[in-house]
């Protein structure tokens, strides 16, 4: 079994996180620890875990994105 443990620290981690954990398979593990995301991932080959490594990191780009895209929307004042 290959394994991979990912630590982001980004502002808003809980939401990047829920925007994140409908897309985890059985074998990722997504949380939310001392304010940063935690991803535990396990394949069983090599090729298998930079793949799952590749599409999480893709995902978790674009969650950071739209959350932050929803912050400025939220946090624009419109007078």
């Amino acid at each position: 079994m290959r394994r991979a443990t990912i630590r982001t620290e980004l502002a808003d981690a809980e939401r990047i996180a829920a925007a994140v954990v409908p897309d985890n398979t059985p074998e990722i593990d997504t949380s939310v620890e001392d304010g940063a995301i935690v991803t535990h991932i396990e394949r069983e080959t090599t090729g298998g875990l930079r793949t799952t490594i590749d599409d999480y990191v893709v995902n978790l780009s674009v969650a950071t994105k739209v959350v932050q895209t929803a912050n400025q929307h939220t946090n624009t004042n419109y007078e």
